[in-house]
């Protein structure tokens, strides 16, 4: 292939994305004319490359002038998502993170009613002893992680939540009612962050945010976590969502207006 002929199939590979996102963006199917306005393709290419996407599938046209996206992506979508491996993607978001805060960044998922830590970057400076490591685990209304999930959970499952687990305590900051929980979880759904106030171990705190899949859901979380002496949350918050935003755009999530 000549370097011309590399250079036309990289621009019509280009086109083509442009309209797989303008058709991702339109929430009913959308016009030839609209397409074409959106992208600044001319009708007569956009026509061409639709047609194209539609043999594949990658589309499908609904009238004599409307598309919508495919059955094919559903497809290819499937496959992807069953092959993310959270960890793996997260990790690269992680080690920019640490480098720039300079402490300790974790990972975790929720395993039921409890969150389980599945990867963490150097404690940094820290010499405070750190309960949880890669592995542990801990209940959710005791880390910010966890917050986070119950944030997003309706009253009644907070509540059989509470029930079930106690709300056990570790320390004089552990949230151990019911009440005092809701209020903070009010909190976290204000502003989309966590805070851990001393509440699984005195002299460390943390401050999370959400990792979102394509659907909006939860999924898992980082945190930051530092002696009290050294926490920064409002300096950290900025660089905190910004990773937390790339993973879930790696996973699928596109962005609402949460941002």
């Amino acid at each position: 292939m000549s370097e011309q002929e590399a250079k036309g199939s990289i621009q019509v590979i280009t086109r083509m994305m442009s309209l797989l996102d303008a058709l991702a963006d339109s929430p009913e199917p959308a016009t030839l004319k609209a397409l074409a306005q959106q992208t600044g393709l001319h009708p007569s290419t956009a026509h061409r490359i639709l047609a194209v996407m539609t043999n594949a599938r990658l589309i499908e046209r609904r009238d004599a002038s409307s598309y919508s996206l495919g059955i094919r992506l559903l497809e290819l979508g499937s496959i992807v998502k069953a092959r993310i491996n959270i960890r793996e993607i997260a990790r690269p978001f992680m080690q920019t993170l640490y480098e720039q805060i300079g402490e300790a960044i974790n990972l975790g998922i929720r395993d039921e009613d409890e969150i389980v830590y599945i990867d963490r970057t150097s404690s940094g400076r820290s010499a405070v002893r750190v309960v949880y490591l890669v592995g542990g685990r801990a209940p959710l209304h005791l880390t910010s992680l966890g917050k986070l999930f119950l944030a997003a959970e309706n009253p009644e499952k907070l509540r059989a939540y509470a029930e079930r687990s106690g709300l056990p305590g570790k320390t004089p900051n552990s949230l151990t009612s019911l009440p005092a929980l809701e209020i903070e979880l009010g909190r976290v759904r204000q502003h989309d962050l966590a805070i851990d106030n001393e509440e699984a171990e005195i002299g460390l705190r943390c401050i999370a945010a959400p990792i979102r899949d394509e659907e909006g859901c939860i999924v898992a979380a980082l945190s930051i976590s530092a002696p009290t002496d050294r926490h920064r949350a409002s300096d950290w918050e900025g660089p905190l969502k910004a990773a937390t935003l790339g993973i879930s755009r790696a996973i699928g999530y596109r962005s609402t207006n949460r941002e």
